[in-house]
């Protein structure tokens, strides 16, 4: 049973490993690839949010999918190979339009991606009443962390390798990743329970309208678009930003990577204990007070110290919080619904309040520069009071 569980462990770290260095090496800088490309602000932002909009169609559709062919794994594979086939047409892109429209469909590839991982690695991790998928010894943080610390050694290659091989760079890289990923998760293991677990109303098996009926639920989604989706404008521009002040792509690299190594310390080592000890309102109230300041000081500065201080604080503004989510999503959400419970916690309730702002971004940067991102601290302190209504469902409530 020992050497079972640490092979099913070994493979799912590998699995998360290949993919999020494949996110690592090419998402952070794409907004430089396109600014190198002659896109306006304005142009880049539409791009972006073009992309993140797709995710609203594709990820859950896809996930459906998985759902109703018990598929999720084979899915992953065949959007992982395609993902990174669709990739290499960065290398020739020229023009707007064309930029954008592959942006949208490389991210109707992507964007399954996070989610169906996830739905795998809950379903083999995630404790369970009955004893069975608790036996494999390892919880969800230590391969989220896995994720971010491999997206931290993928973020930093590729700044330094931009340097020395320019940016197109980032395109070769991403692209082997995600190809090397397709075989791996196909030796994850499927441990999603079947058809006859949990009997569902017939409410609950509609999907969708299910999850909106449970107030939890509905709380989570709103907290992610508000909390999560604050993060549009560090996404979007920091990177941009950065560079025209002067701070070279190396080491942007590392501040971002500040950022994503918090990440790690916070799903592997600090964010379980200190989520036990001040429950979910008080995890999610700790994010968005961080958020406020994490983006007060980014609409003011841009000297490196203050940065450098600040950027750790994604730890709180995303790790614990999604920690956070992970948690009362597994004692809320039917286990037939989960993909489609994490794929619309992804991408309805990240998703669209992303997409909005990024579009929004584009002519806020343009006009107001870096202030633009009192307009995301705004988001986390209107996220506060309902931060503070969190509370884990009571037993048999679902």
């Amino acid at each position: 049973m020992i050497s079972s569980s640490r092979s099913i462990l070994y493979r799912f770290l590998s699995l998360y490993a290949t993919l999020y260095a494949g996110f690592g090496v090419q998402s952070p800088y794409l907004p430089i690839l396109l600014d190198n490309r002659h896109l306006s602000p304005e142009t880049i932002a539409l791009a972006l949010a073009a992309g993140t909009a797709m995710r609203l169609t594709a990820a859950p559709a896809v996930a459906r999918l998985a759902d109703h062919f018990d598929a999720p794994r084979a899915i992953l594979a065949l959007c992982s190979a395609a993902a990174g086939l669709i990739g290499l047409g960065y290398l020739p892109a020229q023009g707007a339009w064309a930029l954008i429209a592959l942006g949208v469909v490389h991210t109707a590839a992507l964007a399954p991606l996070p989610p169906l991982s996830d739905t795998l690695a809950l379903g083999a991790a995630a404790p369970t009443g009955s004893g069975g998928m608790s036996r494999w010894k390892f919880h969800y943080g230590l391969l989220r962390g896995c994720g971010s610390a491999a997206f931290v050694v993928g973020l930093v290659i590729s700044g330094q390798a931009i340097g020395h091989f320019g940016i197109a760079v980032i395109v070769w890289l991403n692209v082997a990743l995600l190809l090397a990923a397709s075989p791996v998760a196909l030796r994850v293991p499927q441990l999603l329970a079947s058809g006859g677990h949990s009997r569902a109303t017939a409410s609950q098996a509609r999907g969708v309208l299910a999850l909106l009926r449970l107030p939890l639920y509905r709380k989570i989604v709103l907290l992610a678009a508000l909390i999560l989706g604050s993060h549009a404008m560090h996404d979007s521009f920091a990177m941009i930003r950065w560079s025209r002040a002067g701070i070279s792509p190396g080491t942007s690299g590392i501040l971002w990577s500040l950022s994503v190594a918090a990440e790690v310390v916070v799903f592997v080592v600090v964010g379980r204990p200190l989520l036990d000890r001040i429950g979910p309102a008080g995890a999610a109230v700790l994010s968005a007070g961080a958020g406020v300041v994490r983006w007060a000081v980014m609409a003011e500065t841009a000297w490196l110290p203050a940065v450098a201080a600040i950027e750790p604080l994604h730890g709180l503004t995303f790790a614990l919080l999604h920690l956070t989510f992970m948690r009362l999503l597994a004692q809320c959400v039917p286990r037939h619904l989960e993909a489609t419970a994490l794929t619309i916690y992804g991408t309805v309730g990240i998703g669209i309040a992303t997409a909005l702002l990024t579009l929004a971004c584009g002519p806020i940067f343009e006009r107001f520069g870096a202030r633009g991102f009192w307009a995301m601290a705004a988001l986390c302190a209107a996220a506060l009071p309902l931060a503070l209504t969190l509370r884990e469902p009571m037993a048999g409530s679902g």
